[in-house]
């Protein structure tokens, strides 16, 4: 099972993820409301998988992504994003995302992402 470090700004969808993931044996290892928040962690937890908000305060996800991806290029990274943020989604990958979820989350989605990550 993976250990994973959530970052959204809203704590309700952290708290959906953590519940989703901890169903599946998963280990949260940390949380954070925004991108610079998630670097930091990032570097002192070493989680096995991310899995990141793209709009969010602060530093946003994809600047996150970068940032994190110069700490360690191998990092997998999940990016969040609501429906209709195609071109944001794009930018993400593009910036070393794995791959996406799509809020709201549906449980077998974000199962079969880390999954596909592990």
């Amino acid at each position: 099972m993976a250990r994973i470090l959530i970052v959204d700004d809203a704590k309700f969808m952290r708290i959906t993820l953590t519940k989703i993931l901890q169903k599946a044996n998963h280990t949260i290892i940390g949380e954070a409301e925004n991108g610079k928040e998630a670097v930091e962690l990032y570097q002192s937890l070493h989680p096995d998988v991310v899995i990141l908000d793209i709009t969010m305060p602060v530093m946003n996800g994809i600047e996150a992504v970068r940032a994190i991806k110069q700490v360690d290029r191998n990092t997998k990274i999940i990016i969040c994003s609501a429906i209709g943020q195609q071109r944001l989604v794009v930018e993400a990958i593009e910036a070393g995302a794995a791959d996406f979820i799509v809020k709201p989350f549906e449980e077998n989605r974000v199962l079969e992402a880390i999954n596909r990550l592990l």
